[in-house]
């Protein structure tokens, strides 16, 4: 038996049947697109418009804001941003270990050793910081 390579629609046009099976995520991408635009356009008219000042201030976590950081003369602290980088550090390490822990069986020995090597390199850099005093909290 040989494949079939176009089907004839109807319409005597020819189609590649190999795109027919994009055509239910094109209408879902299209049905998407149209609610998030349609959501966008009809929040303002539909919904309420009253000032409110409270509203349109800046919100940080409950406390008034200030237009400068009080800690530091207008400078932000650098240990805001060695935290950051941290927390960066430590989810990307995250990202990276859960995939192994759910396939470590199919990775083999292969995968050990790879994640071993990263765990190490993981583990300078949290050597590396913890020496130079970036966990001290004072």
């Amino acid at each position: 038996m040989l494949p079939v390579l176009a089907q004839a629609d109807p319409s005597g046009a020819a189609a590649a049947p190999g795109l027919k099976v994009y055509l239910p995520l094109v209408l879902l991408f299209v049905l998407a697109a149209g609610f998030a635009t349609l959501s966008v356009l009809l929040g303002p008219l539909v919904g309420p418009s009253r000032y409110n000042k409270a509203k349109l201030s800046a919100y940080e976590c409950g406390i008034e804001p200030s237009p400068q950081p009080l800690v530091g003369g207008g400078r932000m602290p650098v240990a805001y941003y060695i935290t950051a980088m941290l927390f960066i550090l430590f989810d990307i390490e995250m990202v990276f270990l859960y995939p192994f822990a759910v396939n470590a069986n199919a990775l083999g020995v292969f995968g050990l050793v790879e994640i071993v090597l990263f765990i190490v390199t993981v583990g300078f850099a949290y050597a590396y910081v913890w020496r130079r005093g970036g966990l001290d909290w004072n």
